[in-house]
């Protein structure tokens, strides 16, 4: 018996003296496909919220899906469990209340050379610090801390918010060690009262450690101090009637100027990253 054709007994094909072909698929038959809309490009300006909670370095995305269902995170002030929320940059987001910053966290120490202004907006025309970074990050990074313009070395760079608010609290007192040239020899009674400790509006200035840089003349001397008050190297020798001609900041919170030159930066390295969070 026969095997049953689909065509009940029509001939397949023209050759065999038929009507009935089959479906081909050469070119010009076929089959017309359904145009579809073209997808529209995503928005630039926004982010999902787990990946915006996982860029600031809170957890990961997974963890953020855990903590946005459970409420956690706020969204301009108003608790989010929605998953694949999307948020913008602008928006204020927030974990348990500390404010989120979705950028990577980048780190970066110049040796800073004379002459070059570390105010966010200076005259015009003038030098600034941050042109001498412009290549290290697309980031917005902003110094630690101010220097004056005649001052010299280590600057610290970031865009961590935290750190920097950390870094410049008066309790933390981070170390820093200066090499400073005065326009006379220090005298030995003024070196000892720096060590005792001078008085500048009425609160006392403790200095770690002072003395005379070996082998160079009595006007240059290394300074060891822990207060984060602006220019206080620069005050201390003025309150005793000396003028600071060069001062250079060799350390900084454990960071020093090894094999960096001046007018040169480098990223902080993964450890140095964490020392410094261990500051609190």
């Amino acid at each position: 018996m026969g095997r049953s054709d689909s065509n009940k007994d029509r001939k397949a094909s023209g050759r065999q003296g038929g009507t009935f072909r089959k479906k081909s698929y050469a070119r010009g038959n076929a089959p017309i496909k359904k145009r579809t809309e073209p997808q529209k490009p995503s928005d630039p300006d926004l982010i999902r919220l787990n990946k915006y909670v996982a860029n600031s370095g809170v957890c990961s995305r997974r963890d953020a899906d855990i903590y946005i269902a459970a409420g956690n995170i706020t969204v301009n002030g108003k608790p989010i469990t929605e998953m694949g929320y999307k948020v913008k940059k602008s928006d204020i987001v927030k974990f348990d209340g500390r404010l989120l910053n979705p950028e990577k966290k980048e780190y970066v120490l110049l040796n800073k050379p004379k002459d070059f202004s570390t105010t966010i907006r200076d005259e015009r025309g003038k030098r600034n610090v941050n042109g001498l970074i412009s290549n290290a990050s697309k980031s917005t990074l902003l110094p630690v801390d101010k220097m004056g313009k005649e001052a010299t070395g280590l600057l610290l760079f970031t865009n961590d918010g935290d750190l920097t608010k950390r870094l410049k609290s008066p309790k933390n007192g981070l170390r820093k060690i200066y090499h400073v040239v005065l326009n006379r020899d220090l005298r030995s009674a003024d070196l000892k009262k720096i060590q005792e400790g001078v008085v500048l509006d009425e609160k006392p200035v403790r200095v770690q450690d002072i003395s005379f840089i070996d082998d160079a003349p009595k006007r240059e001397v290394g300074i060891e101090i822990f207060s984060s008050k602006n220019k206080i190297v620069e005050r201390i020798f003025e309150h005793l009637e000396y003028e600071v001609v060069k001062i250079d900041r060799v350390a900084y919170a454990g960071l020093t100027k090894k094999d960096l030159p001046r007018g040169h930066w480098r990223y902080l390295t993964e450890q140095e990253v964490i020392n410094l969070g261990m500051i609190r």
